[in-house]
Parts: structure tokens; C-alpha cells; sequence
């Protein structure tokens, strides 16, 4: 039972760079860096040797040799140099007749490491490529501890063909597969969230163009009006004045369409979301005008903050309401309503609309990666806009019914000024 125990917890040692990645980067849109992986590979290093399995002092056995290959494969080189002198000096500190051996083990893994790691790369039969690593692992160690202590390895012959095969073996099979499958879904989830963002703004864009031409049309009608009539002083001030307004208008919607653009960075502000509501009135009504869909928006007179990054509230904004306003485009008389308002210590955003509306099956998928109630959609804009809102402390609550309409509310923590 204890040699049971010994195995599960290096086995458990060997998932900390798993667990933290999944913990530190799952809202985050980049990938694991190189820092990342030598801080969770030292834990994992440490904790592993600090808790060794051992039937005779000074000898310990542990998960050594899978973590600094698992460095060596996705920190680099220089990550798996300073997991092996990391080794070696903590080594030394915990001494026993054992030092010496796992050193010179250690020193051999890793040039055997250094020697496969650049396969393990290119080849696509990658799992039985690492069981064939750790089996490697796990002969090397048994070698090395039946040379310099056969009597006390014939002994518990046992114990070390079950503990060091194992640990080696299962240990680097199980850390290779899971994070290599968690950092793939997670470049997945990165290119899918970009190409989300590029296409609604292409939507928005194309929308954009077509209103802005009414503007510029009424500018050039104004103009023309002047070269026809130039000794009318008063009417050429007026119509000057109306293609100011024009002007500034459209200089407005394109600023802001250009901010909702730019890429997002990591910073939390006060956010006035009323404001931030009237601009999107405006970056948004053209898209809505384009799918015969009325947009409209009430918020309170005085202003309702929260601590957010702005940049990525806009983008959650335009998901919410490029859904709400497609899910009307088929509809009669489509109207998408958005409310702000604060209640018990909360800043209250609904979104509603009366379009085709969702059943029960839909709505508990809704925010699920790669689901989506539109036939060419990924899902990965609300996936995106729910990763935003839950970071912040908010909740999504949805109501809906087929060809009804569907209701979101969105709360978030509210800021007192």
C-alpha cells in the first residue's frame, strides 16, 4: 500500500505544470511562455524529490527525469540546464550513498534527453515516442543502481522494476499527452477567437461603409449647392454648418470603430458603461439599419462604472448585439433593446430581442467553445465574452424561447464613484 502511495504522488508531482497551466492561462487569449515552464517544472522538480520514494536511506527514486525532459521539449534547452543544476544542487543537499549515483544517472538522461527531444518534435507517433523515452529512462536508472548497489537491488528486485518503470514511464506519457493536447486546444481557441473578432469586424466594417456614405453624400449635395449659389452668404453658412455635423459624425463612428479594432492589452480602468453604451449605439446602428433591425438604447441619466479593460467590454458589447441583431434579421419589425441600470450593488446590462429565439438545449450550450446556434458560427465570440464577464466577477443569465425572442442579462461588480 505505501509503494502505492509513493507512485500516485510522484504521478501527481508530475501534473503541476499541467494543472497550473490550465488554472493560469484559461482566460488568458496567449500561450505558455518559456518562464512559465521553468517556474511549474522547478515546483514540480522540488516537490518530487522532496517527497521521494525510498526503501533504503539515501536512496531515493523519483520524477526527475521526466520533468527535465519535459522542459527540455517545451522550455528549451536553457530551461533543462537549470533543471539539472537545480537537480544536482538539491542533490547534493539531501546527500546519502544514492548522491553520486543519481547524479551520473541524471547527467546520462539528460544527453539521452538532449538527443530525442528534437525527434520528439518532428515525429507523429508522439505517444509511443515518449513511452519509448521513458522506458529508456527507467532502464538507464535501473542499470546504474544494480552496478553500484547489486546486493541491495537484487533485494528489492520488486520494488524497483515496479516504482522506477512506472514513475518513468507513466509519468512521462501521462505529462506529455495532457499538455500537448491542453496547449493545442489552446492555439485552437486563440486562431478561432481572432478569426471571430476579424469576421465580426469585417460585419461591422461593410455596415460601417454603407452608412457612411449617407453623410458623404449629403456633404457632396451641400457643396454643390454653395458652387451654384456662392453670392448667399446665410445659405452657404447653413449649409456649411450641416456638413460639419456630417463630418464630425462620421469621424465619430470611425474612431470608435478603429478602438474597438486595436488589440486588447491587459489593464483594468473605470469604466463608464453608459457611455460606453451611447458609443456603441452608434458603431452598431449601421449594422442594424443593414438587417432592417431597430436598435435601441436606454441608460441612466447619471453614470454607471465599473473596473475593466475597456477594450474588451466593446468586444464583448459587439458580440451581444451582432448576435442579438442577426438573430432578428429574418424577422418582422426585428428590435434589439439594450437597458443599463444598477441594482443591490450591481451594474445591470439586458440584452433583448424578439428573434428566432433558442430551446433549453441550446441555452445550457450557449458559452460552450465551438458551439453556436449559427449554421457558418464557431460560438468562440460568447465563449470569449463569458471568459470576460466571469473574470471580472459578472454573470450571464439568459431567457429565451423559439421564435420569441431571447433575453440576456449580464451583471457586473459596480464600482462606487
Amino acid at each position: 500500500m505505501n509503494l502505492l502511495k509513493d507512485v500516485i504522488l510522484q504521478l501527481f508531482f508530475v501534473l503541476i505544470p499541467f494543472v497550473f497551466f490550465n488554472i493560469y492561462y484559461r482566460d488568458k487569449m496567449r500561450n505558455y511562455s518559456r518562464a512559465f515552464i521553468l517556474v511549474t517544472s522547478s515546483i514540480s522538480l522540488f516537490l518530487g524529490m522532496t517527497f521521494a520514494a525510498s526503501v533504503k536511506e539515501g536512496v531515493i527514486f523519483d520524477v526527475r527525469y521526466v520533468i527535465m525532459f519535459f522542459g527540455l521539449v517545451h522550455g528549451g534547452i536553457r530551461t533543462g540546464l537549470i533543471l539539472l543544476g537545480e537537480f544536482a544542487v538539491y542533490r547534493l543537499y539531501l546527500g546519502g550513498e544514492g548522491t553520486l549515483v543519481a547524479l551520473i544517472n541524471s547527467i546520462c538522461s539528460f544527453s539521452v534527453s538532449l538527443l530525442m527531444y528534437k525527434t520528439y518534435k518532428l515525429t507523429h507517433r508522439k505517444s509511443l515516442f515518449v513511452l519509448m523515452t521513458g522506458f529508456i529512462f527507467s532502464i538507464n536508472a535501473l542499470a546504474l543502481t544494480y552496478a553500484y548497489f547489486p546486493l541491495y537491488f537484487v533485494k528489492n528486485l520488486t520494488y524497483h522494476l515496479v516504482v522506477i518503470t512506472t514513475q518513468n514511464s507513466l509519468g512521462i506519457w501521462i505529462l506529455m499527452s495532457l499538455f500537448s493536447k491542453a496547449i493545442s486546444d489552446k492555439e485552437l481557441f486563440i486562431r478561432h477567437a481572432q478569426n471571430e473578432k476579424i469576421e465580426t469586424m469585417s460585419h461591422v466594417a461593410a455596415s460601417l461603409a454603407h452608412e457612411v456614405r449617407n453623410p458623404l453624400t449629403a456633404v457632396k449635395g451641400f457643396l454643390r449647392l454653395m458652387q451654384e449659389n456662392p453670392t448667399d452668404l446665410a445659405k452657404s453658412q447653413q449649409y456649411m454648418n450641416i456638413c460639419m455635423d456630417e463630418i464630425q459624425r462620421t469621424e465619430m463612428i470611425l474612431s470608435e470603430y478603429l478602438a474597438i479594432s486595436k488589440p486588447l492589452t491587459i489593464r483594468h480602468e473605470s469604466v463608464d458603461v453608459v457611455e460606453l453604451l451611447k458609443v456603441m449605439r452608434e458603431v452598431m446602428s449601421p449594422f442594424a439599419i443593414l438587417h432592417n433591425v431597430e436598435l435601441e438604447v436606454r441608460t441612466p441619466e447619471l453614470s454607471v462604472n465599473i473596473m475593466a479593460n475597456p477594450d474588451e467590454i466593446k468586444q464583448v458589447l459587439v458580440n451581444f448585439i451582432k448576435n442579438a441583431i442577426e438573430a432578428c434579421a429574418n424577422v418582422r419589425k426585428g428590435r434589439v433593446h439594450l437597458a443599463l441600470s444598477v441594482e443591490e450593488g450591481k451594474a445591470v446590462l439586458v440584452i433583448k430581442d424578439n428573434g428566432v429565439g433558442m430551446d433549453e438545449g441550446q441555452i445550457k450550450r450557449l458559452g460552450s467553445i465551438y458551439f453556436s446556434t449559427k449554421s457558418s458560427g464557431t460560438g468562440l465570440g460568447l465563449t470569449y465574452s463569458y471568459h470576460v464577464i466571469h473574470t471580472l466577477g459578472g454573470t450571464v443569465s439568459v431567457n429565451s424561447k423559439p421564435n420569441v425572442g431571447t433575453k440576456f442579462s449580464i451583471t457586473f461588480p459596480y464600482l462606487e464613484q
